[in-house]
């Protein structure tokens, strides 16, 4: 069910590279038949260090620039709007909907793009004008504070005026669960909260798969824990973020589904073989990222992380090249049985979560099957030498020790086909 529209535009402005205040770009309209087109301004094209929001789907030129049959927005422009938790807490606030209801409820993007919060991931933010920059600011909350707001949406409590504003600066964060934007001095935090239909402690869960993917070697957006009314709350510090002379410049992202060039509903057939094709023609450093990108692989398969979809995967966008951000949502995955697989694609229609799997696709990252079998060598030798370190630094209990190893991290399914160590 859709609600009526509620906007005809939006001005989307963004942040130039080095750059601690941002310039209208152009605007995103509806058409009659509904899907947004971007047209660039022409004050910013004549702008000698202007860039495209992404090219080669929003390329810097005059003119309307029409968005691809299957999509209702541009893709990059659509990585910049909420996700699951963030829609749900603008639906409750617009119309009035709270808990299940607000999942029967679906606004059009527009709406999510205006009505979220500025502080949104990336380097866009989107107005009502084209001249004024009005930042949608949140007020100054505890975690406390935000985790009582973000229970609330849950149990269909509504929210008062002053938390509702506080929990807007979160939602326009992707991703399903609980979380808001926090500050804490000289960085910026995302925090992620527990929610109420865990059957396990997902957060410690989430935190010892970050930190072991530190521990492995590869490149992950630091974590730490606190608590917040009594429960477990993980902050994730930003990537996208970097503090200059009392401000913050912003770094523009775009996912791997932006970079693939595919819409929601084609998420399925994402490919890490098509995104490691791209990364050896439009990434720096492009023999170091695949290597990276081969490791992640291995971990997410190791750790029992099957939410490794597209929109999970991102780089930073310089208007010329792309780098790879650091890791993030490495999150361990509820399991019943053995077999699992991947959200993407590893070697061509095959998507099982099994390192044998990504050993016959080493080649399509410029590795060797010897070399793609030292990395996971490495990743097992790293992650059951680490273990009871950082289970202890999460302060885990024995139960959840024994019900994340050998089930979701470690699964054997995982190892079928692997020799014997």
């Amino acid at each position: 069910m859709t609600s009526e529209h509620r906007y005809k535009e939006a001005y989307v402005w963004i942040w130039l590279p080095s750059e601690t205040k941002p310039v209208v770009a152009g605007r995103i309209a509806r058409q009659h038949d509904g899907r947004l087109t971007f047209n660039y301004g022409q004050s910013y094209l004549t702008r000698a260090d202007a860039i495209a929001v992404y090219d080669p789907e929003l390329p810097l030129r005059a003119g309307e620039i029409p968005t691809r049959d299957t999509m209702q927005l541009p893709s990059c422009i659509r990585d910049a709007s909420p996700d699951a938790w963030g829609r749900r807490v603008i639906i409750n606030r617009t119309l009035g909907l709270k808990g299940g209801d607000a999942y029967e409820i679906e606004l059009d993007e527009l709406t999510y793009l205006l009505e979220s919060g500025s502080d949104r991931v990336g380097a866009l933010d989107f107005q009502s004008s084209p001249t004024a920059y009005a930042p949608r600011q949140r007020a100054n909350a505890t975690l406390d504070e935000l985790m009582r707001s973000a229970e609330r949406v849950e149990k269909s409590v509504p929210l008062s005026p002053d938390l509702d504003e506080a929990l807007q600066h979160g939602t326009s964060l992707g991703g399903a669960r609980p979380k808001a934007l926090i500050d804490d001095g000289p960085n910026k935090f995302i925090a992620k909260f527990s929610a109420s239909t865990d059957l396990y402690n997902i957060v410690k869960a989430e935190f010892v798969a970050m930190r072991l993917a530190y521990f492995v070697g590869l490149n992950v957006a630091p974590v730490k824990l606190t608590g917040a009314m009594g429960k477990d709350v993980l902050l994730v510090e930003r990537f996208d973020r970097v503090p200059a002379g009392g401000g913050w410049m912003r770094r523009a992202v775009v996912s791997a589904l932006t970079m693939l060039e595919l819409d929601e509903s084609e998420a399925r057939y994402a490919s890490y073989e098509d995104f490691a094709a791209l990364i050896r023609h439009r990434f720096t450093a492009p023999r170091a990222t695949l290597e990276e990108l081969f490791g992640r692989i291995v971990f997410n398969i190791l750790s029992g992380n099957t939410d490794d979809h597209a929109r999970n995967h991102a780089a930073f966008w310089d208007g010329k090249m792309l780098t790879l951000t650091p890791a993030y949502d490495l999150c361990p995955q509820g399991r019943t049985g053995g077999e699992a697989t991947q959200a993407m694609l590893i070697a061509g229609n095959q998507r099982l979560s099994q390192v044998t799997l990504c050993v016959e696709a080493a080649s399509q990252f410029l590795l060797s099957a010897d070399r793609a079998r030292t990395i996971v060598a490495s990743q097992l030798k790293a992650i059951r030498a680490c273990w009871s370190g950082v289970c202890d630094e999460a302060n885990l209990s024995e139960v959840d020790r024994a019900f994340l190893w050998g089930r979701q991290f470690l699964n054997p399914f995982a190892l079928e086909g692997w020799p014997d160590d």
